[in-house]
């Protein structure tokens, strides 16, 4: 979060921010509570100095037992205990709004996010791959599923809803063997893999600024005072949460969770097969590490490469985006996205996502590291989108399909799938 010192400071930036990011915030309403705040600050401070020299004058009085000159003095304290007590009662209101309004303050972004409206206005830095030409009729991945017998949507929909899915034998393996294969790949660059609660509190949610503004978006356990978790970045930053940690090195964890996402908004989009559904996996990279941007910067063009990597392992074509100010989060500094070709939409698709977050969550948090001089600072936090699945078996399947139905299994993948190179529908077409 932003400290209410440097909304004063800077308002102009802050307001700007918020209209580029296309959050309804107002700095000017937040900064005449504040006012109003401090202006019941020094009231109430200056009533208890009154009623604390008064009170010290009674006993006195009343040892000497001069009560005559005691009554008046208590009278007066009295009274300035009735006016204390409707002072505090506005300044408890007024400190409420503003700690209310600064969780819904945006994080300012980097010099080099471009500006736009919605994610029509993202820029693509690179382009890696060559997008598949074929000479047949290709299929999307909900046909060359069911050939195949992995994806079963009907049933899904059938048990859980819309947006529902069963993933049965190749599909399962495939399923996993893309976490595993990510989960290996950072492990084996100095991150620690961890499983995490999906069922937090909503104070976690709180802390790393997905709640106020994407409760819509998230799943309650109605009577349990818990939500399920739409990334696994919520439990990996909130494992930290009021400590002081060593960030000499950066901090880097990989966790592999289920994830939970209602989709508000989304109704009427991506319908078909397997883009936007409730339940997916995902393995999350999430790095701690000192509030230096170089150090930060860094960190996020080593996780970028990190998803990247994966990507290339699967021998799929991706692009890497500039997210703009309006396709932005209230919590992110700078973000990439990185969307993979899908042959079925005819386009790239968003698989991954990196953001630089700065202190903002680490600040709402409580996470901090001691410095060479011995202060306590604030750390900056990032994450990434090593793989999510079952979105990432959309360009898998469909990119990999041969003329014949079977689906190629890229190198990298073939230890997590038994040694097999290729996937053969059980019945032969017809």
């Amino acid at each position: 979060m932003l400290t209410i010192q440097f909304i004063r400071e800077h308002a102009e930036l802050v307001q700007q921010t918020a209209v580029n990011k296309n959050i309804p915030f107002q700095v000017n309403e937040l900064l005449a509570w504040d006012t109003k705040r401090r202006e019941l600050l020094l009231q109430t401070e200056g009533l208890r100095a009154q009623r604390n020299k008064l009170s010290k004058e009674i006993a006195p009085l009343m040892k000497q037992g001069n009560l005559a000159a005691a009554e008046p003095v208590k009278a007066q304290v009295k009274q300035l205990n009735d006016d204390l007590a409707g002072l505090e009662t506005k300044l408890q209101e007024a400190e409420a709004y503003v700690s209310e309004m600064l969780l819904l303050a945006p994080n300012i972004v980097s010099a080099d996010t471009p500006v736009g409206k919605d994610d029509s206005d993202n820029v693509e830095i690179r382009r890696i791959g060559e997008i598949p030409e074929f000479d047949f009729e290709f299929r999307d991945h909900v046909t060359l599923g069911e050939m195949h017998d992995m994806i079963d949507i009907p049933r899904g929909v059938k048990t859980a809803g819309t947006r529902n899915y069963y993933l049965k034998g190749a599909g399962l393996y495939l399923h996993l063997a893309v976490q595993r294969l990510a989960l290996d790949y950072l492990a084996a660059r100095g991150f620690t893999p961890m499983d995490v609660p999906v069922m937090v509190r909503p104070e976690a949610l709180n802390r790393t600024g997905f709640f106020p503004t994407g409760q819509d978006q998230t799943f309650e356990l109605t009577g349990e005072n818990k939500w399920l978790v739409g990334t696994s970045e919520v439990s990996l930053v909130s494992y930290y949460s009021d400590e002081i940690v060593d960030v000499a090195e950066p901090i880097r964890l990989a966790g592999m969770s289920a994830c939970y996402r209602r989709e508000i908004g989304s109704a009427g989009r991506d319908v078909r097969g397997l883009y936007r559904v409730h339940q997916f996996a995902k393995v999350e990279q999430v790095v701690l590490c000192q509030n230096d941007p170089a150090v930060s910067e860094a960190m996020l063009q080593e996780i970028t490469g990190h998803a990247e990597g994966i990507l290339q392992l699967l021998e799929l074509p991706y692009r890497v985006m500039a997210v703009c100010t309006g396709d932005m989060s209230q919590k992110t500094h700078k973000q990439y996205d990185i969307e993979t070709w899908m042959p079925s939409r005819g386009e790239y698709g968003e698989t991954h996502s990196s953001s630089s977050l700065l202190d903002f969550q680490a600040r709402r948090s409580n996470i901090r590291y001691r410095d060479e001089e011995g202060n306590l600072q604030y750390c900056h936090t990032l994450n990434n989108t090593a793989v999510a699945s079952p979105r990432i078996l959309i360009p898998l399947l469909e990119n990999h399909q041969q003329q014949d139905g079977s689906i190629y299994i890229p190198e990298a993948l073939r230890p997590y799938m038994g040694g097999v190179e290729r996937l053969v529908p059980p019945l032969p077409l017809e």
